[in-house]
């Protein structure tokens, strides 16, 4: 058995043992050192997604950690090595997966979600879904590997050029890595965020931010670029002002990155698509590629994880740490420690 962070009902977690089996063909067994709480796990705990979810369920797919042992049929990888996932599993027969978007299977398995995650000790995944880390990559900075190949994706979504001026609505930890990795793809980028405290680690970041609710951001993209408006823009924060800014600070055939779950239908000013010709993409999760630039982000400092983590908690806290997200305050991204269930590490 294994300890376990389980959600039993909307708000209800519970630390308790786990089923550890040990893995089969084709399969891993992990030691997970840290793992992520995201707004995914955040939609979870506050019920939203029991449709999806059967209780009780192990959460997390924002981590890293290494191998302890290895299935038949397993080749390259060993006890040992350090790995984070990609919580993916396609059917592959699906139109989606024919034409090569596994990621967007008709029947997807979002590992975390629709099967058990790694906020446990010891966690047995397919091989297929491990991705490689560098050996210098400290396991903490590793487990924003994940949140960063969304961000990676994203941006590859959006087209985003060098040179070209980028809006990103919403600074929470992945807005900030959408600016951080449109910033390396040579974009000029402002973030709009109405917490104090985002908009201040944007700023430590080198990242410009505006608030919402105090600044005209439409006026000050139009004098930003030159009464053209901006080339693209990031909807990440949910919000239905924020879908409202996103469309209102595109120019002339400006292009509408739709990050950001909305779990009811918005109003969208049509006209404005109509009327300069912009263009909305849905952007959902990453491919293998995607991750595997944000493991060389990550390891190279282009995204400084370090900076990007409020707190590590042990496992025995997580659902304390659950409560202190949904609080908000000064908080970004918050850890579970694994393999620590009795001490909390400030950060």
């Amino acid at each position: 058995m294994t300890l376990a962070v389980r959600y039993l009902a909307a708000r209800t977690l519970d630390t308790a043992p786990a089923p550890s089996p040990a893995p089969g063909p084709g399969q891993v067994e992990i030691a997970p050192a840290y793992v992520g709480i995201c707004g995914t796990d955040l939609h979870i705990f506050h019920g939203d997604m029991d449709a999806r979810v059967a209780a009780p369920a192990v959460l997390g797919h924002e981590m890293s950690g290494r191998i302890v042992r290895v299935g038949a049929q397993v080749e390259g990888w060993s006890p040992g090595d350090a790995v984070t996932v990609m919580p993916l599993r396609w059917d592959g027969t699906c139109p989606a997966c024919r034409a090569g978007h596994q990621h967007i299977c008709a029947h997807l398995d979002f590992i975390g979600i629709d099967s058990p995650g790694a906020m446990q000790q010891r966690w047995t995944v397919p091989a297929s879904a491990l991705v490689r880390l560098p050996a210098s990559l400290p396991l903490d900075l590793a487990a924003l590997v994940e949140p960063t190949a969304v961000a990676v994706h994203d941006v590859g979504r959006a087209r985003v050029q060098r040179g070209e001026r980028a809006v990103v609505v919403g600074g929470g930890p992945v807005g900030v890595l959408i600016a951080l990795v449109a910033r390396a793809a040579g974009a000029d980028v402002r973030m709009v965020e109405p917490s104090p405290h985002r908009r201040r680690r944007a700023e430590e970041l080198g990242l410009a931010a505006w608030d919402p609710d105090t600044d005209d951001v439409p006026e000050l993209v139009r004098r930003w670029t030159g009464d053209a408006g901006a080339d693209v823009a990031f909807e990440v924060s949910g919000a239905p002002s924020g879908v409202d800014t996103a469309v209102e600070v595109l120019g002339v055939r400006g292009r509408l990155c739709l990050v950001a779950i909305h779990p009811r239908p918005r109003e969208v000013n049509l006209h404005r698509f109509f009327w300069r010709e912009l263009t909305l993409v849905g952007a959902r999760l990453y491919g293998r590629a995607d991750f595997e630039r944000a493991v060389a982000l990550v390891a190279d400092g282009t995204v400084p994880a370090q900076r990007l983590i409020s707190r590590i908690v042990p496992l025995a806290e997580a659902p304390l740490a659950f409560e202190a997200l949904e609080d908000g305050g000064d908080v970004m991204k918050i850890l579970v420690d694994c393999a620590d269930d009795t001490q909390a590490a400030a950060v």
